[in-house]
């Protein structure tokens, strides 16, 4: 299989809900999405969707849109491959910059699945029909705000409530969530703001009856989230710390985390997402997919992976409608009693909607051998 065309566009869509972590806030995010065309003429869509800012990563939107253009596209257009694990291995020269790369092979999984005329979540090794719905919720402007946005979220059906923290707002929303909530599974996600001089913080949320922890520490201290892991009941989730399957080796053998959150985006793509869920499985650690406010294009990606066996807790796979008014794709991917079905056509399952994308993109390039 061969790349005749690759299309890049930058496409911008406003939140429905201003969203605040623990580093910055947003109301609308700009991402890039990827087409590359066969020289059958068949596409496969992909998304490149990285923040605007280098708060979560180092990446951005103009980083990653410089190396696509770049590096990654005439690599694409110069491979010959069989299956998108080669059209992976190709792009293995280029280090780091994950989210530029995980648009690319998602769009390499698209076409590929197409043209073998199964869905995306057979071709990755899926296994279920639907898959199990979590929420992520930001930092409100009061516990009231934050305990509504909780309650319209339990009510529309979903699984599990994330909820971020930061110095300053963490145990006491926490505690009001819980007290409102006392059946709702509830975790904390820190987004790497706190120092290990901060455990008692913890120690106290761990009283509480989360589900997890995720990500209390900078990505690299492993050694700190080993440290903490050891003297709490609930399990650290790891997230901003493995941004490669050797990552997840060294956390394994730190004792890290018990629980890890996959993203596609975080670490590259669909291909090492399925080595790092492989691994995990063999070391008897639950996984679940995060999200990146991703469009429908990599929402359709995000709940193929989640289809596989060893995702075994709610992932963040949400409807469109929690984050967008009108998504991407022409039918807006749905949450219905806590669960999103995983579509049975071919490739990725949700069609981009060209129409609308005209209106929202921002730019545009396209790269021929």
């Amino acid at each position: 299989m061969r790349i005749e065309k690759v299309e890049l566009r930058r496409v911008r869509l406003p939140l429905v809900h201003r969203f605040q972590t623990s580093s910055h806030a947003k109301r609308e995010l700009e991402h890039i999405l990827v087409t590359l065309t066969g020289t059958d003429g068949a596409v496969g869509w992909g998304e490149i969707a990285s923040p605007s800012g280098p708060f979560y990563s180092a990446e951005t939107v103009d980083s990653c849109w410089a190396v696509a253009r770049t590096f990654l596209a005439p690599l694409v257009l110069a491979a010959e491959w069989e299956h998108p694990s080669e059209l992976a291995a190709a792009m293995a020269k280029v280090r780091g910059n994950h989210f530029a790369r995980a648009g690319f092979d998602m769009a390499g999984w698209a076409l590929w699945s197409r043209a073998m005329g199964v869905p995306l979540s057979k071709a990755l090794g899926g296994e279920r029909a639907k898959v199990e719905a979590g929420v992520s919720l930001g930092i409100e402007p009061t516990i009231d705000d934050l305990l509504a946005q909780v309650g319209a979220r339990v009510a529309e059906g979903y699984r599990r409530v994330k909820l971020k923290i930061a110095p300053g707002w963490d145990v006491e929303p926490v505690r009001a969530v819980r007290a409102a909530f006392p059946s709702v599974p509830v975790h904390v996600d820190a987004n790497g703001a706190y120092l290990f001089d901060d455990c008692a913080i913890f120690e106290e949320l761990d009283r509480l009856g989360l589900l997890m922890i995720e990500q209390p520490f900078a990505p690299r201290a492993l050694v700190d989230h080993a440290a903490l892991q050891a003297v709490l009941k609930t399990p650290i989730c790891l997230d901003e710390s493995v941004e490669e399957v050797d990552d997840l080796v060294t956390a394994l053998r730190l004792g890290a985390g018990r629980i890890l959150n996959i993203k596609v985006s975080r670490m590259g793509g669909l291909t090492p997402a399925v080595r790092a869920h492989d691994l995990a499985v063999a070391h008897d650690v639950p996984v679940w997919c995060g999200g990146m406010h991703e469009f429908g294009i990599g929402r359709a990606a995000n709940v193929a992976l989640s289809s596989l066996p060893g995702f075994t807790l709610p992932s963040d796979v949400s409807g469109s409608d929690k984050y967008y008014a009108r998504d991407v794709t022409c039918e807006p991917v749905v949450c219905d009693g806590g669960f999103v079905e995983v579509p049975s056509a071919p490739g990725l399952g949700w069609e981009a909607d060209l129409d609308f994308l005209e209106s929202r993109t921002t730019g545009r390039e396209t790269v021929s051998p």
